[in-house]
């Protein structure tokens, strides 16, 4: 793995903790069984995977396995994250703060996406 490989995956495992901080933070302004409150739970397992196999990818130790079932089920909310986060950066202006915080997040579910399915695949 070469080094911008390595610093992107870094980076990537910066914005996707970033995005379940975020997450968090907004679940608690739901009520538990709401659809807003499932729908922001599943994105943060989602991306718990996420990081937990990126982390796997760079070498750390990360020993956690996943089930099949939990990686079907982060498939749907990470395929949600990247189109909802491209669509979003299709209405902000390149250079802004938020334009390059979407980008940053839809660069790490790119790197994500794959690790999730080479993960099924075994």
């Amino acid at each position: 793995m070469s080094d911008t490989d390595i610093k992107d995956m870094e980076k990537a495992l910066e914005a996707i903790l970033s995005m379940a901080d975020k997450g968090k933070k907004a679940q608690v302004k739901f009520r538990r069984g709401t659809s807003q409150y499932t729908l922001l739970e599943n994105r943060i397992y989602a991306l718990n995977i996420a990081f937990s196999l990126i982390n796997k990818e760079l070498g750390n130790d990360m020993s956690q396995e996943f089930e099949r079932a939990a990686l079907e089920n982060a498939c749907a909310p990470i395929q949600s994250l990247i189109s909802k986060s491209e669509k979003a950066q299709t209405k902000l202006k390149p250079g802004t703060w938020q334009y390059v915080m979407l980008e940053n997040n839809i660069k790490a579910l790119y790197i994500a996406w794959p690790l999730v399915l080479k993960e099924l695949d075994r």
